[in-house]
């Protein structure tokens, strides 16, 4: 509707002030008015953005309101504790009364109250978004230590002064990787690539957005982190996304009350993510889907953004005098209360309120920006910068002007529309926007940058050296805020939380006579691991993703003869670079894990991140890590035990690979309160991203994992285990998933970082033609990966001692590698001493064969693979329409 309006302008036609979209559907057969009223209201429309009619339907335009200039004063300096608390709800602030308190002891010393800007400005700097309270609270941490791997953290202490701290940044000052630039201190981390630029690397969450309005929620995520790398003067040259739903075939009416149905969830995000990153023109490279009944009420939307910038030109220093200047979109009421909205458990009333905390993207205005800053970062005409995310102008400005200061006048920004009053103005969370620090003397050139790109420059007030933040409403008027930086910034109290470690049963291991019901099994088991959601080709929705825009993607999301099978990690050579020197991306996650011992899903999901990096080619001495936490309420102390133990392995996991953390997000209260007569608690279950950033030296020698050639050798890296916890055949053995009851999950296997050294070497070699990490299924699964993706066959024997084992277990740091025989002995030379054999050959029959030295345990053709990894109900697509997302309903 904006772009409309824009090219009418651009055309000449007068008066076209405004524009709205729509889709019309036609609907055949015999439905009652009320079953399309369910239709439509379920299906169609969402009432958070939308109206519909049966019939015709008249376009609607947000009302112009009188320009409000009002501002409140908030009487809290003689309210009681169960008074503040009750202010903090009622304004959707998610403070608590310790915080309360604090606000209430500033202003009884100020001898005033706070304005409404002043204390929306504070819940939104304070919101657990933005400051990430519980991985900075001090934690009591009670409960049975859990097991460490050797050169781990100890079992966690009693108390423990932030989890970010104690964990994370350990991990990552201990590595104390050189080629590390910046890690935890900017809006994304910053790695060496080579002499003249570095790489920046940002994963971001937009979960409970895009809960209530999946397009919008999952489009200003993509928009969000694409503005983080911009944040880091940085160009962005691609995007990944991971995605977390319920089960696409769940009934509707088993619901939860305003929860939308995972298809619907779905299609809008998918629709989303290609809607923004098609038109602003980058690559959707890597990514993952998953599926557990515990997203249905709290879908998780993962989107990541990789730039690139010549080395030391992300100037960090605004200096007094320097004008606070604003670029890109309009200020709307759009996104307000978003930050604290965030932070926050969601309950049934959540859709009366979060229309207005539900962002409006425009890639179209963000194209235009990101062309105006990589210039004005060459041409030197700022001295810091940063994004208009959550908090809006009050966390833009007030980051930048901590600790110096900073004054602005609200009546220079430009909006939207008439009406909005002051605090939605400064908190407003309306997209597509950067706020400078510009010199007055390089001001004009940047505004003549910006009049060749179309976007809107404002002067919007000066930094200062008074060590506050003041605001007016207009220049000549009094401050509608005026905060202390020393108390905006560092006056939060550190909160005190309860931890209770999870109980994890000792591992166990199933007898191996015990699992025979199951390895009998063995084809139809496989088959139906292929078809799992989770394993389940992905082409659907990659397709609908431009991933080679830029032109520099070496290895795509899908490889092979086909281009249809899964690739481990996508491989880039950013353009303009000197060498053949490019990056790998990878992801690992696995919430099955997270169920039942969260330390172990940490062990895992970073050995899978870098395993799967390091099947692509990447250097296993390069590559940094970024976490993401997806929890439930950390107000809860078993849940925030899990919490405890999940950073904890990441610690060990970080150590253990001397991979360094750079970055990270945490997205918590990801719970949905139902009220279906009684209250129902909703969490989803303890989920962790890892996303992996190496380095390849040379891209010509980067491996993809589909078969090659028949003939030859197949080998097993990495040692099995009986290794069945959280695995996915115990999702597929239905009734006999008993028998795989005490099996332990993946442990991290000591000898990994030497295995992946040497298959590094190996593969500058040139020795290894295709390579697979074994995860999801094991070994089975991996092997049918590489042989539909190939067009091949392949015959392979596996362990008589414990076959089931050798099909189906999870175990880490395992891969399948294909070599030639007249490579062969190098190979085995490069592997020596280290877990690998020679378990096969590839070939030329088009079926895949796994049996022991006297018994075929399974023989299927590669056309069986397919049909079941392709399956006939996966989702379809289509591309997003000019008229916007709703036409993605299926």
């Amino acid at each position: 509707a904006e772009q409309l309006v824009r090219a009418a302008h651009m055309l000449g036609l007068a008066g076209v002030e405004r524009a709205a979209t729509g889709q019309r559907y036609v609907l055949q057969g015999g439905l009652s008015p009320a079953e399309r009223h369910t239709l439509a209201r379920r299906l169609l429309a969402n009432p958070v953005i939308q109206q519909y009619a049966l019939g015709e339907i008249t376009p609607s335009f947000p009302a112009a309101a009188a320009a409000s200039g009002q501002v409140e004063t908030i009487a809290l300096r003689e309210l009681a504790p169960a008074e503040l608390l009750a202010l903090s709800r009622a304004r959707r602030a998610a403070l608590d009364l310790d915080e309360m308190r604090a606000i209430q002891d500033y202003y009884r010393a100020a001898g005033r109250d706070p304005s409404d800007v002043e204390f929306e400005t504070l819940a939104q700097t304070w919101s657990e978004h933005c400051v990430h309270k519980t991985f900075r609270a001090r934690l009591d941490v009670q409960g049975s230590p859990g097991e460490t791997i050797p050169g781990g953290a100890p079992p966690a202490p009693a108390e423990i002064d932030g989890l970010l701290k104690h964990y994370l940044r350990a991990a990552t000052e201990r590595i104390a990787a050189p080629w590390v630039r910046s890690a935890f201190v900017d809006n994304a981390g910053i790695l060496d690539f080579d002499d003249d630029y570095e790489v920046s690397f940002k994963v971001e969450t937009h979960n409970h957005p895009s809960a209530i309005e999946p397009f919008g929620g999952a489009n200003t995520g993509v928009g969000g982190v694409i503005r983080d790398i911009l944040g880091v003067s940085a160009k962005p040259i691609a995007a990944t996304d991971v995605l977390c739903f319920g089960p696409l075939d769940a009934a509707p009416r088993a619901l939860p009350e305003g929860v939308l149905h995972p298809r619907r969830v779905q299609s809008g995000v998918v629709a989303g993510i290609q809607d923004y990153g098609n038109k602003i023109g980058l690559p959707t490279v890597n990514g993952a889907i998953l599926y557990d009944p515990g997203y249905t009420a709290n879908p998780l939307v993962f989107c990541g953004c990789v730039g690139l910038a010549p080395k030391g030109r992300h100037p960090r220093d605004p200096q007094p005098g320097d004008r606070v200047i604003l670029l890109g979109g309009r200020t709307g009421r759009d996104g307000l209360r978003g930050a604290t909205f965030s932070s926050m458990t969601m309950d049934g009333q959540t859709g009366e309120v979060a229309g207005a905390s539900v962002q409006i993207g425009d890639p179209i205005t963000e194209k235009g920006l990101l062309e105006v800053i990589i210039r004005a970062r060459d041409l030197g005409l700022y001295h810091a910068i940063n994004d208009c995310g959550a908090g809006g102008l009050a966390s833009a400005v007030g980051e930048l002007a901590n600790p110096a200061g900073a004054e602005v006048d609200l009546q220079a920004v430009r909006l939207k529309y008439l009406g909005l009053a002051p605090w939605e103005i400064w908190l407003s969370e309306a997209q597509e926007r950067m706020v400078l620090a510009v010199p007055p003397n390089r001001l004009e050139a940047l505004r003549t940058l910006c009049a060749t790109f179309d976007v809107e420059l404002t002067d919007i007030g000066a930094f200062t050296r008074t060590g506050r933040l003041v605001v007016r409403r207009d220049a000549a008027g009094a401050p509608v805020l005026d905060l202390a930086n020393a108390f905006l910034h560092g006056g939060r109290p550190q909160r005190r939380l309860l931890a209770l470690l999870p109980t994890i049963p000792p591992p166990g291991s199933p007898a191996v006579q015990r699992l025979s019901p199951l390895l009998s099994q063995a084809e139809p088991l496989l088959l139906r691991l292929l078809a799992h959601p989770d394993i389940a080709s992905k082409a659907a929705v990659i397709r609908v993703y431009d991933h080679e825009v830029l032109g520099g993607t070496i290895i795509k999301p899908l490889t092979g003869a086909a281009d249809d099978g899964p690739s481990d990690a996508a491989v880039l050579r950013p353009i303009g670079t000197r060498g053949s020197r490019g990056i790998v991306l990878s992801n690992g996650i696995n919430p099955q894990i997270g169920k039942a011992d969260p330390y172990r899903m940490a062990l895992s999901v970073v050995d899978e991140a870098i395993r799967n990096a390091v099947a692509s080619g990447a250097d296993p001495d390069h590559i940094a890590l970024l976490d993401n936490f997806c929890w439930g309420d950390p107000n809860r102390p078993t849940t925030l035990g899990a919490l405890v133990e999940a950073a904890r392995g990441c610690h060990d996991a970080a150590l253990h690979y001397a991979a360094p953390f750079v970055s990270g997000k945490d997205s918590l209260n990801n719970e949905y309160l139902g009220t279906d007569g009684t209250l129902v608690r909703h969490a989803i279950p303890p989920t962790l991203l890892i996303s992996a950033l190496g380095l390849i030296e040379d891209v010509g020698r980067a491996v993809s994992m589909d078969f090659k050639e028949a003939g030859n050798c197949v080998y097993l890296l990495g040692e099995t285990r009986a290794e069945f916890g959280g695995s996915h055949l115990a999702l597929v053995a239905g009734a006999q998933a008993m028998l795989l009851a005490g099996s332990p999950a993946p442990g991290l296997p000591a000898e990994a970082p030497a295995l992946y050294r040497a298959l590094h070497r190996a593969m500058q070699a040139g020795l290894v033609r295709a390579c697979h990490d074994l995860s999801e299924g094991g070994l089975a699964v991996s092997a049918a990966e590489m042989c539909l993706a190939g067009r091949l066959g392949a015959a392979l024997t596996v362990a008589t001692a414990d076959p089931l084992s050798a099909l189906f277990s999870e175990s880490n740091g395992r891969f399948l590698a294909e070599v030639r025989p007249a490579n062969q002995s190098a190979f085995e030379t490069l592997m020596a001493g280290l877990p690998a054999r020679r378990i096969g050959l590839v070939t030329g029959g088009a079926r895949l064969s796994i049996g022991t030295h006297d018994q075929v345990l399974l023989s299927l053709s590669v056309t069986d693979l397919l049909q079941a990894w392709q399956g006939a109900s996966q989702p379809t697509f289509a591309a997003s329409p000019a008229s916007g997302p709703e036409a993605h309903a299926s």
